[in-house]
């Protein structure tokens, strides 16, 4: 299946302001992608990327002072399969976990392992170790918070949301990376696409959606807490401790989002692209093998 993916956004900067913008596509993602729009500005900036410490790509460039619209448009091939459950996924002792895994244990900004450690062991101590236990853990964190855009707050850590029952993706996300990690069990936040593909929609705006993934088993699993099912279609932008390695924009300086919007829908009709001419679409067509 194709997914056509996306996002509009407007800044509005006082001043001129240096921006790392986490939007592009996880570089995993890189051979999937069928067709892409250069990145695109209402301003000539130059902008130079780099991959961070966990993998992300990140577009550096200076922004002008007043208004500035950022815009990405592109179809990536996917499976169109549900995400892997594994009902038999073991943990993995720490001593003989990757590397990779290890700072993916401890606490950070938005993940105090240290005020959540206690209550996790209380709740999920007896629950058998692998799978059951994460899933036990997304269970809880789905039925213990309410989803609420109002209520969004930026600061808004773990503990902070297991004590007010509040919160969005990214709150379901921390509590559930920050049990997880008092429990022994390395895990991940991740943020990217996540359109409703095969599940009703949802009629509020579609926006990027934050999602964990945990190590199990001698390999990394998507969990999500906030929907807790498996979902078709994730496009992974980047990966990170908590929300602060992973923040779609970081300027060094004050900035205000005037305006964003995202797109991530299936393409059931190979021409419904109007950014796309007759000759992008032939030389896509080969590359997914698709008739025209």
């Amino acid at each position: 299946m194709l997914i056509r993916y996306g996002y509009q956004m407007t800044l509005a900067c006082p001043q001129e302001t240096a921006i790392v913008a986490r939007l592009s596509v996880h570089p995993e993602r890189e051979g999937d992608v069928a067709y892409e729009l250069p990145f695109q500005t209402t301003h000539m900036v130059q902008s130079s990327v780099f991959v961070d410490d966990f993998g992300s790509r990140s577009r550096r460039f200076l922004a002008p002072a007043g208004k500035i619209s950022l815009r990405a448009d592109g179809l990536i091939a996917d499976s169109g399969r549900h995400e892997v459950v594994d009902f038999n996924a073991r943990e993995v002792p720490i001593i003989a976990l990757p590397a990779e895994a290890m700072p993916f244990l401890l606490g950070s900004r938005y993940c105090e392992t240290d005020l959540l450690s206690a209550i996790a062991w209380q709740m999920f101590g007896g629950v058998p170790p692998g799978w059951a236990r994460v899933q036990a853990i997304c269970d809880f964190v789905h039925r213990h918070l309410k989803f609420s855009y109002p209520h969004a707050r930026s600061t808004r850590t773990a503990f902070e949301a297991y004590q007010e029952r509040i919160g969005v993706c990214r709150d379901f996300t921390h509590l559930a990376v920050t049990l997880c990690r008092c429990m022994n069990i390395p895990a991940r936040y991740v943020n990217g696409y996540l359109g409703d593909i095969g599940v009703p929609a949802d009629p509020a705006p579609m926006d990027f959606s934050a999602w964990f993934e945990v190590y199990l088993g001698g390999r990394w699993y998507t969990f999500d807490a906030r929907h807790n099912t498996p979902r078709i279609g994730r496009i992974v932008i980047a990966r990170g401790r908590d929300a602060m390695d992973v923040p779609m924009i970081h300027s060094f300086g004050p900035h205000t989002l005037e305006s964003f919007s995202v797109t991530t829908v299936e393409v059931t009709d190979m021409r419904s692209n109007p950014e796309m001419d007759a000759q992008s679409w032939k030389q896509i067509l080969p590359r997914l093998s698709i008739a025209a």
